[in-house]
């Protein structure tokens, strides 16, 4: 195995001055759907009843005590 600079070097007098310069479509597409449905989930359980009342109740007394 060549090292790092040489081995870039050689890449690049080949035709492929790219190495790893990012991510490529997929794995933007793959991110994008990762962080959907860490949305979905995340939206799912702010508005379930129990999230709910508890921030209300946690709002409630911090304005009396304030």
């Amino acid at each position: 195995m060549l090292p790092a600079p040489v081995g870039r070097w050689v890449r690049w007098r080949l035709g492929n001055p790219r190495v790893d310069d990012g991510m490529t479509t997929a794995e933007y597409a793959v991110g994008t759907l990762a962080a959907v449905a860490f949305a979905s989930a995340l939206i799912a359980v702010v508005k379930s009843e129990a999230v709910r009342s508890a921030l209300t109740q946690i709002i409630q007394t911090a304005l009396a005590t304030g």
